[in-house]
């Protein structure tokens, strides 16, 4: 998801780049540029270098030998026009990225004889480069790894190439008949209103439920769990059970082999970081918004109602949701379990220094935890890592609140995409799509996703090589194989300006948490100054068909009496805490269920 906030000058930061450690302050800071020239060779020549890195690299594959052989000589036949030719792509600086920079541009470059460059930059700079090609018209990048939280910004500006057209029109000399579009677990998250196919997966990661598993299957502890609260410990399926564990963990346990352990993980600095702590699903977790995968329809995640594919309001009294009741439920829940059950240094802390603390050993679980941390979470030494090397914590689905229904997402997915636009001359796009592909075809993925484990393809996940990968995971590879995968879903289409209106989010969620103000008015100028933001949009009145039209407001009773988003304030919001044992869910994962 495209992260691209505001730091310290205004310069743009983003997620990832504070998961990596880069700096805050969102200086265009390229790693080495891999520029993979490929000298003159013959069709021969191109196909021993294609052989070579089939033998050496591209293992293991879901294709034989002869099948890889065979989309290779595509690319060999179909980049002919273009040998000789300088390419330049840009993605952020991911390690599933740095693998295509410095491993798969140079093979791409072997076997095509086109010069490809494949740059890293951090996430924020990649979407300004992004924003000025749009606005300029200028020939930027010849194609760009985009994250599809802007599917929303792509299809309704018009500046980026609709691929479903693209590959079944002008580029489709130059589409591998392999690709094989159904194989991508996040299509749906890459399709347009309209139903068209905007970008194409290149990685994927989740926003999931972190949690000691050997201390859940403690009989001690269990017993004593299950004395003080009359249910099994166990995953907890909803948020009331998440809070029990939490205050059992902080409040009765203390102490595990001597060292003080927390029931809760989180942050809560005000940064830029905060804004997609929340834009990433938090409300829809609690149950903001309406039922619908991959986004909730007519009202989204972030509260934002649209009327066909109009965005129509965020504020309660429009027939947004984002300062609903659960809204505002989702922001008072997590300040109170920062506060109660979190190590009292997190508030003060950004995402990026968050992130390493579980691997400390003294945290029971993270209700909102990445698994782009796994590769981290799994290195030999960690106090939460066995001797053999399998993990002593498991991820698993996301525990939901009150007012969250079935057929609700429940939680976020990061899903960064190849994504080409209109103003780049058409040899140079046909040229860059094929390294796209070449990134994202059966021959490459399944060794990339051993690499960087950012799976896309459904034949990967099960795959033999990620059945013999999959006990030192710590569950990635079961819950991608797991019917529950698709309620974790990117931010979607209703957002039609993602730069302009995600830098909102962690303004206002700041001033909740330093109690500024309570969590129900930083929702209500959150809504306001999205409306706000809508209506700028309304007036400039350059989005078409699909552009923001905001409702007239009426009184919120209005909208709490209607069907759907927004819902009314529930009288109990402390249900019964509800949870089930991992091994149970994971043996309804392997029978084909949710849960």
């Amino acid at each position: 998801m495209t992260k691209m906030l505001h730091g310290p000058g205004g310069f743009p930061v983003h997620r990832r780049d504070l998961l990596r450690g880069a700096s805050a302050l969102g200086a265009a800071v390229a790693l080495p540029g891999f520029a993979c020239r490929a000298f003159a060779a013959t069709v021969e020549e191109l196909t021993a270098n294609a052989k070579k890195w089939i033998d050496t690299e591209f293992q293991p594959s879901t294709l034989t030998k002869d099948q890889q052989m065979k989309e290779m000589e595509f690319f060999i036949k179909a980049a002919e026009p273009f040998r000789g030719m300088d390419i330049n792509v840009v993605s952020e600086t991911l390690t599933t990225h740095e693998y295509e920079s410095k491993t798969l541009a140079r093979a791409f470059s072997e076997i095509t004889g086109i010069n490809l460059k494949h740059d890293l930059l951090q996430e924020g700079d990649v979407i300004e480069k992004l924003q000025t090609q749009m606005q300029s018209g200028q020939n930027i990048y010849d194609a760009f790894v985009n994250d599809s939280d802007l599917i929303g910004t792509h299809f309704r500006y018009g500046d980026a190439v609709p691929l479903s057209d693209y590959m079944g029109g002008e580029g489709k000399d130059v589409t591998l008949p392999t690709l094989d579009v159904d194989d991508f677990m996040g299509k749906s998250f890459t399709t347009g209103p309209d139903g068209k196919l905007y970008q194409i997966p290149d990685q994927q990661f989740a926003n999931l439920y972190w949690f000691r598993y050997d201390w859940f299957t403690d009989p001690k502890l269990q017993e004593q769990f299950k004395a003080a609260y009359g249910y099994d410990l166990g995953v907890p399926v909803n948020w009331s059970a998440y809070e029990d564990i939490a205050d059992f963990f902080t409040n009765k346990v203390k102490e595990i082999n001597g060292v003080r352990v927390w029931g809760h993980m989180d942050y809560g600095k005000k940064d830029p970081s905060l804004g997609w702590r929340f834009t990433d699903a938090w409300l829809s977790m609690a149950g903001a918004g309406d039922k619908g995968i991959p986004n909730g329809l007519p009202v989204d995640e972030w509260g934002i109602r649209v009327e066909g594919c109009r965005p129509a309001g965020s504020s309660v009294t429009r027939g947004g949701d984002t300062n609903g009741p659960a809204a505002v439920y989702a922001l008072t829940k997590y300040i109170e379990w920062l506060k109660k059950y979190a190590p009292p240094e997190a508030a003060g802390m950004t995402f990026s220094e968050a992130g390493p603390v579980p691997g400390q050993g003294n945290i029971a679980q993270q209700i909102f935890w990445y698994s782009a941390f796994t590769a981290d979470l799994t290195k030999p030494g960690l106090p939460v890592v066995n001797e053999d090397g399998t993990p002593k914590w498991r991820m698993a689905p996301s525990p939901h609140g009150p007012y969250w229904e079935e057929g609700m997402k429940l939680g976020y997915q990061d899903c960064g995409s190849w994504t080409l636009m209109k103003s780049t001359p058409p040899d140079r796009r046909k040229a860059a799509w094929l390294y796209g592909q070449f990134c994202i075809c059966k021959s490459t993925t399944l060794k990339k996703l051993q690499v960087g484990l950012t799976p896309i393809r459904d034949s990967d996940i099960r795959s033999k090589a990620m059945d013999e990968m999959a006990p030192k995971l710590g569950g990635l590879v079961e819950f991608y194989r797991s019917p529950a995968r698709v309620a974790w879903t990117p931010t979607g289409t209703n957002v039609p300006d993602y730069p302009r209106l995600a830098q909102l989010w962690w303004q206002n969620v700041a001033e909740a948490v330093t109690g500024e103000v309570t969590p129900q008015q930083a929702m209500d100028n959150l809504a306001k100054q999205q409306d706000q933001v809508l209506a700028r949009l309304e007036r400039a009145g350059n989005l078409g068909d699909c552009g923001p039209k905001l409702n007239e407001e009426k009184d919120a009773k209005e909208w709490f009496d209607a069907p759907g988003a927004p819902k009314p304030k529930l009288e109990n919001e402390k249900e019964k805490g509800q949870t089930v044992a991992y091994d149970s869910l994971l043996q309804a994962w392997k029978e084909g269920k949710v849960r």
